[in-house]
């Protein structure tokens, strides 16, 4: 993927721009280790990037941007790095990011089990506190995959609809969207994933039917706004047939 000078960024501005942006916030854990750090050093400096990216978002109109935090494989991580993803609070949202994010506009989601026993109560409560500050913001609604699986999710969602007086067989595709677990995102547009590697990894298979791949070998912590821009210069250039003739967007 080829970086995007500053002055092309007007350019790219004015093209179409995808409505739903999605990111797997991959190469942390080797961005530190190529630094001889802990780990958790890496995650702690996603935050900058994620706060790129939401500068870019803003800048762009796009008008979603999600973000896979932590996965429910991730359990299988050593101790001590999932005890440090739990808290979200001390890493990816700090209350003085937190706030920042309220005061853009910036309207916080979070997809994923958050009932899951494992997830700590004052993990649990922040997450919840996050979404309830910043829940009349529209500027641009920021989703965040946590405790999240997306087989996990749509056997959750099949469950929910079978347990309802929905009659399964006539099941619709909008029917069925209404017991993911949040109902009122989008498809993803483009999606993101950085450090090279080149897999879903069990990330929102409904929701990425027909999005746009970008692959960069840039670790996480190192994606900041003009790779974003790059990224959407990129998706710029493809032709969205979604099985038909290609789609035109404004």
């Amino acid at each position: 993927m080829r970086m995007v000078e500053s002055e092309e960024h007007e350019s790219i501005r004015l093209g179409p721009i995808p409505n739903h942006v999605s990111c797997i916030m991959d190469g942390n854990g080797r961005w530190a280790q190529m630094r001889q750090l802990d780990r958790s050093k890496g995650h702690a400096a996603a935050e900058d990037s994620v706060d790129a990216a939401v500068d870019a978002c803003l800048e762009l109109g796009v008008k979603w941007l999600s973000v896979y935090a932590f996965s429910t494989e991730n359990w299988g991580r050593p101790a001590p790095e999932v005890q440090f993803l739990m808290s979200l609070q001390e890493w990816l949202l700090r209350e003085e990011k937190r706030n920042r994010f309220r005061d853009l506009g910036v309207r916080m989601r979070f997809v994923g089990d958050l009932d899951d026993p494992r997830v700590p109560p004052a993990c649990r409560d922040w997450l919840r506190e996050c979404e309830a500050m910043t829940a009349h913001n529209t500027e641009l609604e920021f989703a965040i995959a946590f405790n999240y699986g997306g087989r996990a999710e749509l056997l959750r969602a099949m469950t929910l609809a079978a347990a309802s007086e929905t009659d399964v067989s006539q099941l619709s595709e909008d029917d069925f969207r209404k017991y993911l677990y949040c109902p009122e995102m989008p498809d993803i547009d483009l999606l993101v994933r950085t450090s090279s590697e080149q897999r879903l990894s069990n990330y929102f298979p409904w929701h990425t039917a027909y999005s746009e791949f970008v692959y960069t070998d840039t670790l996480w912590p190192d994606f900041l706004g003009g790779h974003f821009y790059s990224a959407v210069a990129e998706y710029q250039t493809r032709k969205r047939r979604k099985g038909g003739k290609a789609v035109t967007e404004s």
